[in-house]
């Protein structure tokens, strides 16, 4: 049975992060050796990264934390193509304007995690659109093509899937796999990359890239994959009801980010903790066997520190003091989402189900009627019982504000411009 001895894969073990790897006992011997030059790559499809991200950030940030050097590979290339992996249907398209524009500002979340400079095991980002914009097809295809099965990459899952649904695969996305490939040759000759990670659905292209490697440059490349996590309840990691957990503040408010970790299960906690802040272990397993109503005050600790790293530590404590305020106290806490409504609106009247869609509370029409049907919509504490209810100036407070709930658990202010 394998055992870790190098401080990057220990971590990597012990926190979970591990699936799989194309040589493990090789990569634990080099990592003694030398410090491991490590990426994992991102495509711009959004202006925002989310929680489903995040695995692969703490990733690089455990490479940097065992003294390792991590790379950001930022898809200005790949993105024009869009990756098949976890699909059932192809990506829109985006032009190069929307791309820089989205690479611009997926910067800020890997700034929160990574120290980026120019020392030995600072961080560094890299877009792959440097090479694969420079390409000459005709001179990739008969160079590097060759180094391909067709016979295998249709057993990929990425293909495999779509192919078996009927659905369709273009050869734009079947391209896909050998730039990913290619830009694991192209780091390791750049910068001396060794190390490709990413996501269990990315092991096909990370394999494809270790053996591009191998026989094109007769390099030794490795490979190494988290697993795709879910919730204990089976739930995919990232995604709620009403939306994408994004990770930056204009995406997604820093309350609530921090309310997401408050509520997860109980289950998910002590793993949660492991995975997605810098806890100690001996400190997480202290937390994870907490029960009753103290595993709360884990989960109060969870949302604490994952808000501070993607957030920074004021945001951090200002969502806390705004939950504990609206919750423990039943007052309004002053950091809840806010969303200006112009005085002449509330003086005709707002819809509540309007009100509800407006504060982001609400994807539809039918979602907020069901909401009131079962109880769950309450306006300044108050249930509301009809779908037909309008929201008024005489319902501000002292301050001009004009709490809406969810349930017991997601709130937000309408404050009177």
């Amino acid at each position: 049975m394998f055992e870790a001895k190098s401080d990057l894969l220990q971590s990597f073990v012990e926190r979970g992060y591990l699936h799989q790897c194309t040589d493990l006992q090789g990569l634990d011997d080099l990592a003694r050796q030398e410090p491991i030059i490590g990426y994992i790559g991102f495509d711009c499809t959004a202006d925002s990264l989310h929680v489903g991200s995040l695995i692969p950030i703490m990733l690089l940030r455990h490479m940097q934390r065992t003294g390792n050097k991590p790379i950001v590979l930022l898809g200005g290339g790949t993105t024009k193509i869009g990756d098949p992996s976890g699909r059932d249907q192809s990506r829109q398209l985006l032009g190069e304007e929307e791309i820089a524009n989205n690479m611009a500002s997926l910067k800020k979340s890997f700034e929160r995690y990574l120290v980026f400079g120019e020392g030995p095991t600072d961080a560094m980002i890299v877009n792959n659109g440097e090479w694969l914009s420079e390409l000459n097809y005709v001179d990739f295809l008969r160079d590097y093509g060759r180094h391909f099965s067709v016979n295998k990459m249709l057993g990929f899952d990425s293909v495999k899937l779509r192919l078996e649904r009927e659905q369709p695969l273009s050869f734009l996305e079947f391209n896909y796999m050998i730039f990913q490939a290619y830009d694991f040759l192209e780091l390791s000759k750049r910068y001396g990359c060794t190390l490709q990670l990413g996501g269990s659905d990315q092991w096909g292209n990370i394999v494809n890239g270790v053996e591009l490697g191998r026989r094109v440059e007769r390099r030794t490349l490795y490979g190494l994959t988290s697993p795709l996590l879910e919730t204990a309840s089976g739930h995919k990691m990232g995604k709620t009801a009403s939306g994408a957990i994004w990770l930056n503040e204009d995406r997604l408010s820093s309350y609530d980010y921090w309310q997401y970790w408050r509520n997860v299960e109980d289950a998910d906690v002590g793993r949660f903790l492991a995975l997605f802040t810098d806890t100690s272990l001996d400190e997480v397993t202290r937390l994870s066997k907490l029960g009753g109503t103290e595993i709360n005050e884990a989960k109060k600790i969870l949302a604490d520190r994952a808000t501070a790293l993607c957030h920074g530590d004021e945001a951090s404590e200002r969502a806390s003091a705004t939950a504990h305020t609206t919750f423990d106290l039943g007052a309004i806490g002053k950091d809840l989402p806010t969303v200006p409504v112009a005085t002449d609106i509330l003086t005709k009247g707002l819809n509540i189900i309007d009100a509800y869609k407006l504060a982001g509370l609400a994807q539809s029409n039918g979602e907020v009627r069901r909401l009131i049907s079962q109880g769950g919509a309450r306006l300044n504490d108050v249930p509301v019982d009809s779908h037909d209810h309008s929201i008024t100036i005489s319902d501000t407070n002292s301050e001009g504000l004009i709490k809406i709930s969810s349930g017991k658990k997601r709130h937000a202010l309408l404050r009177i411009v």
